[in-house]
């Protein structure tokens, strides 16, 4: 017995000095910083592509969705088109995380930012300062025109300043980058310079995953790291539904050609685009249904004809919405 008293002893202060050097390694590894290069991206005055670039931020790119203050969220979703000052806020285990002021104010917005500073960011996933973005922005692919609209859009908004807490890493976030779990992610190939709009696979397959980033909420994933777990577009991943629900929260569906587990595999064409277009069920969903029905049939069509081309993933998500007090399970 005296022999294990002095094992246990030996093992938990071992423990306890691991747990001393990891803390350590992380406090100390923390921030963390990374090299990217800067797009050659020039924000233009030209008022066409302006315009194609605040159609991709209320649109497709859904960035209104997040770059709002809480308290405006239902208003742009409603067609309310308000400058993008930053504000959203998303609490999960790697920190608080919380959209910034997009607007060109000197102060608390982008005033200050070159073109190249918002393209590495949008591209490379890397911060002004070096530190990491979260991956919630997969416009990793954006071609080079696209890319430009977006910038020369924020670029032509009317300043407003709006200070916003910075994004706060918990000790899990913080031990994420450190571990090298979560790093920038740039574009796996060369971006295009240009993708012509019509309502091929081909287009709907760059708005589904460089753009729309259905992939991405459609696609399980670990919310520690980011990784992608599942099968492309099997569905599954849980997420909590906006403050003004408690409880209420929902499962992204399987949007495979699945002849059983396909949550649209019974959808035509003209259901997909009535749907889409139909907008919100359920408040607090967090699909971005607002932005969503802004989207033009063309590209709604590409979309839908590109997720019939897709490998059929096997899982059917049963249950689309839990209302509070229900099961967790999917």
């Amino acid at each position: 017995m005296e022999l294990l008293i002095k094992i246990l002893k030996w093992v938990g202060g071992g423990l306890l000095v691991l747990i001393i050097v990891f803390v350590t390694f992380v406090n100390l590894s923390s921030p963390k910083y990374f090299d990217a290069p800067y797009p050659n991206i020039t924000a233009s005055q030209d008022s066409a592509l302006i315009a194609r670039g605040k159609y991709l931020a209320f649109g497709p790119a859904h960035c209104a969705t997040c770059h709002m203050p809480m308290d405006k969220m239902e208003a742009v979703e409603n067609g309310l088109n308000l400058p993008l000052s930053g504000g959203w806020t998303l609490k999960i285990p790697p920190g608080t995380f919380t959209a910034p002021n997009l607007t060109p104010d000197p102060e608390t917005g982008i005033g200050n930012y070159s073109d190249g500073e918002l393209a590495r960011a949008i591209r490379h996933m890397v911060k002004r300062d070096g530190t990491v973005l979260p991956p919630f922005m997969a416009f990793q692919e954006l071609s080079d025109e696209d890319l430009t609209a977006v910038i020369s859009f924020l670029r032509s908004q009317p300043p407003v300043k709006n200070s916003v807490p910075p994004t706060k890493h918990s000790f899990v976030g913080k031990a994420v980058v450190a571990l090298g779990l979560l790093k920038p992610k740039g574009p796996k190939d060369t971006p295009p310079h240009r993708v012509p709009m019509d309502s091929s696979i081909a287009y709907g397959k760059y708005i589904a995953r460089s753009v729309a980033n259905c992939h991405g909420c459609h696609t399980l994933q670990d919310m520690v790291t980011g990784a992608f777990i599942g099968g492309d577009f099997g569905g599954g991943n849980h997420m909590e539904s906006d403050p003004h629900i408690p409880g209420l929260s929902f499962y992204t569906p399987n949007l495979t050609p699945h002849k059983t587990d396909g949550h649209i595999v019974n959808w035509d064409e003209d259901t997909f685009i009535k749907r889409l277009k139909a907008g919100r069920v359920h408040k607090g969903s967090p699909m971005p249904w607002g932005a969503n029905s802004k989207m033009n049939e063309i590209e709604l069509k590409a979309i839908y004809r590109y997720l019939q081309t897709i490998e059929p993933v096997a899982g059917k998500v049963e249950k689309i919405v839990r209302y509070p007090g229900e099961s967790h399970s999917g």
